[in-house]
């Protein structure tokens, strides 16, 4: 399945969040690839206060006025990092937080990212013997902005301001379309706490918070 064009990222930045849902986000690395189906989106909008580019343009936030397909990865907590999509036209500072994801390809690798532990259970899972959602270790492995950054390998040093257009890290699909979303409100902040920009996938295991 071939990756989303900068056409599919060039639009309004809140109804990329919802139709990134069910998409698979990829990174392709010397040490194997990694991929998760998107099951969890937030978005960052003009004149929003909780939106990291809402006062001004500055040499942390600069990314997000690039071009639409831009990666936006910051640090939070001073240790963890989260992936932002760009979106709309270049120049005006909005974006789409991936929040969570379903893995798919290279869980062993994502696993050895986070730690040995996560393995347990996905050889019964893939065989479809169990529930994914009773295996705690698998679930929390990619259900987190900072988590999914670990799994996948995403660094804020190496990949901001990166391409999702021509780059290692990339979105494809959406490889899966037969779901209900859920719109609700975003998670963790001080500012915008009441603004219904958090969508995710109803029933899915994988979603941060329901």
């Amino acid at each position: 399945m071939e990756r989303l064009g900068a056409a599919f990222y060039n639009n309004d930045t809140l109804t990329v969040a919802q139709q990134l849902l069910g998409c698979e986000l990829v990174h392709e690395t010397p040490e194997g690839l990694t991929a998760g189906i998107i099951v969890e989106t937030e978005g960052y909008v003009t004149g929003d206060p909780a939106c990291h580019a809402y006062r001004r343009q500055t040499t942390r936030n600069a990314a997000m006025f690039g071009p639409a397909g831009t990666l936006y990865v910051y640090q939070i907590y001073n240790h963890y990092n989260c992936i932002n999509v760009v979106t709309s036209p270049e120049g005006v500072g909005e974006a789409v937080l991936i929040r969570a994801l379903e893995p798919t390809e290279g869980i062993d690798l994502m696993a050895d990212r986070r730690n040995e532990a996560f393995k347990t259970g996905f050889e019964r899972y893939r065989n479809n013997t169990v529930d994914p959602g009773t295996k705690k270790g698998f679930r929390n492995l990619c259900n987190g902005p900072g988590k999914l950054t670990i799994a996948l390998g995403i660094s804020r040093q190496r990949d901001n301001n990166s391409s999702l257009i021509t780059g290692t890290i990339y979105i494809r699909g959406p490889v899966q379309t037969d779901f209900d979303m859920v719109t609700t409100t975003r998670i963790g902040l001080t500012q915008g706490v009441d603004l219904p920009y958090r969508y995710y996938i109803n029933g899915n295991p994988f979603v941060s918070k329901k």
